[in-house]
């Protein structure tokens, strides 16, 4: 179904815009597209297409307000578990691990600081 309305909506276009039958002709396609959109058929449908897209919208909003909220939750429970293995990491060496790294190949570094 959807391919043959895109079809029609494609042949329609390109009708339009390569016709030579001028402005009367255009005119009246026009005004046929505007009787055919102003339909009850097309407007239930399209009622109908609005109603579902803003109810699937609303479930996928609410369900990833749901998600950040555990991941959030999960990283507080973890957080503390973490920094009590930086700092005994950090007790174990000296070194400071950001001053061992190495860029990748390819990547630019600036020596004019």
């Amino acid at each position: 179904m959807r391919g043959r309305l895109m079809f029609a909506a494609g042949f329609g276009i390109g009708y339009v815009f390569g016709t030579r039958a001028g402005r009367e002709r255009f005119d009246q396609i026009r005004e046929k597209a505007k009787q055919f959109w102003q339909s009850d058929t097309v407007q239930e449908a399209a009622g109908a297409v609005q109603a579902k897209a803003e109810r699937i919208y609303g479930s996928g909003k609410q369900m990833m307000t749901e998600r950040a909220h555990r991941m959030r939750e999960k990283s507080m429970h973890q957080r503390p578990q973490q920094e009590g293995q930086q700092q005994q990491q950090q007790q174990e060496s000296p070194e400071r691990p950001e001053a061992s790294w190495e860029p990748p190949v390819g990547f630019p570094v600036s020596t004019s600081y």
